[in-house]
């Protein structure tokens, strides 16, 4: 299959009130710059990358000026090397000092990178992440960029992190039968009311989940407490819960309102500071154990994951495939993430499609555990093939492709 035509789209959806809110954004809009490779044939590659709306536009403008190198590229020859394809697209002196590797540019990227990783796996008719899977551990190197690694991860060590997985693969191939654990973020929007959080909790507990999340970081913290004791009440000690603060608070004002939350006993803290303060975050993850920080899903590129894991910043590892460049991107920071022994735990930009995909590649292929993946469901139903939860699990993909397919 050869790339004939690229096309973009700008896709926005406006979510039902309170849905989707946090201590930053309150009307809130998803939408996605989308990414189109055509082949002359009925089978199109799909990218997405994940904005709130303003300034999608923007994302499709760059998609446009970086995709150019990829026309008439057959897609097994474009990915038996994308690695030097992707730095040489990231490295177009015009467009590399918008960023460089971060910003409007550095999501159109993840479009598409993922629009590519989507039609290979078309044109091989699996599922991504059973294209991933057949990839030798070589294969699979050579779709990826490693530069600026190397002090931390050389390509000879991450071979030898992928070759000495593969004994052992069969043990965790299990999850493609039993699915992989999600975890509910809506139960707890920071727009609801106290009494949409209790219902919506019951609610995720009957259908199977024991892991919720809740926004916090609201200007009296006494409401983010009375918000997380609801639903520890509500869920029982027994279940897992995570809190989301969103960068809403300062470090010291982080470390005040963490020594408060020992009643609910929270799983992680998720994105207590500003997110390009690595040295702060160090600080909070000193501080606030045993408490854990959770941290990633504003985190541009793969250099700031290795400072963020080289100063032992965060302890769970929030790469999102549409926020830095692309699965490629996100492969580099999981494989990165295994040599610190830190859980890869995504941020879900995408609603759950692309990465339930990488997820279960990083379980059977990188031996990352298997903990859970977060689960929005608002948009699900404008994607052709969307995930599928059942009991509190993802179901594994069976169709072809990356399941990004929106419906027209």
């Amino acid at each position: 299959m050869t790339i004939t035509a690229i096309t973009t789209a700008d896709r926005r959806f406006d979510l039902r009130a309170g849905a989707g809110s946090d201590a930053i954004h309150q009307n809130i809009q998803y939408a996605y710059a989308v990414c189109h490779l055509h082949t002359g044939g009925t089978t199109t590659g799909t990218g997405l990358a994940f904005t709130l709306g303003a300034g999608n536009d923007l994302v499709c403008q760059a998609i446009n000026a970086l995709s150019a190198p990829l026309l008439g590229k057959p897609i097994e020859d474009l990915m038996a090397d994308f690695g030097t394809v992707y730095r040489s697209i990231t490295d177009q002196p015009a467009y590399r000092w918008l960023g460089p590797h971060k910003g409007v540019v550095h999501l159109a990227l993840a479009a598409i990178t993922n629009a590519c990783f989507d039609l290979w796996a078309k044109s091989r008719q699996v599922p991504l992440w059973k294209l991933l899977l057949d990839l030798s551990p070589e294969q699979l190197l050579a779709t990826l960029d490693l530069s600026y690694l190397e002090d931390e991860l050389t390509h000879a060590d991450a071979l030898t992190l992928l070759t000495n997985q593969l004994s052992t693969r069969p043990d965790r191939s299990e999850v493609l039968k039993t699915g992989y654990r999600g975890y509910d973020t809506s139960v707890g929007w920071f727009n609801y009311s106290d009494e949409q959080v209790v219902e919506n909790t019951r609610r995720a507990i009957s259908n199977g989940f024991s892991a919720m999340k809740l926004k916090v970081g609201s200007k009296d913290p006494a409401r983010d407490i009375r918000r997380a004791g609801l639903i520890r009440a509500t869920a029982g000690d027994a279940a897992t819960l995570m809190l989301d603060a969103n960068q809403q608070w300062n470090v010291p004002q982080a470390r005040q309102i963490c020594a408060q939350l020992t009643d609910v006993n929270p799983y992680w803290i998720e994105e207590p500071t500003h997110p390009d303060d690595v040295l702060g975050h160090q600080q909070l993850a000193r501080a606030v154990a045993p408490f854990k920080i959770a941290t990633g899903e504003h985190i541009p590129n793969k250099v700031i994951f290795k400072n963020f894991l080289q100063a032992q910043a965060m302890d769970f590892c929030q790469v999102d495939a549409v926020r830095v460049g692309g699965v490629a991107e996100f492969l580099a920071v999981s494989l990165l993430a295994k040599k610190f022994d830190v859980p890869v735990v995504p941020h879900v930009g995408d609603m759950g499609q692309l990465h339930q995909h990488l997820v279960l590649f990083n379980h059977i292929a990188l031996g990352h555990e298997a903990l859970f993946l977060e689960h929005i469901p608002h948009l699900r139903s404008h994607f052709r093939h969307p995930a599928e939860i059942v009991g509190g699990y993802y179901q594994t993909p069976q169709h072809e492709g990356s399941s990004c397919d929106l419906i027209d």
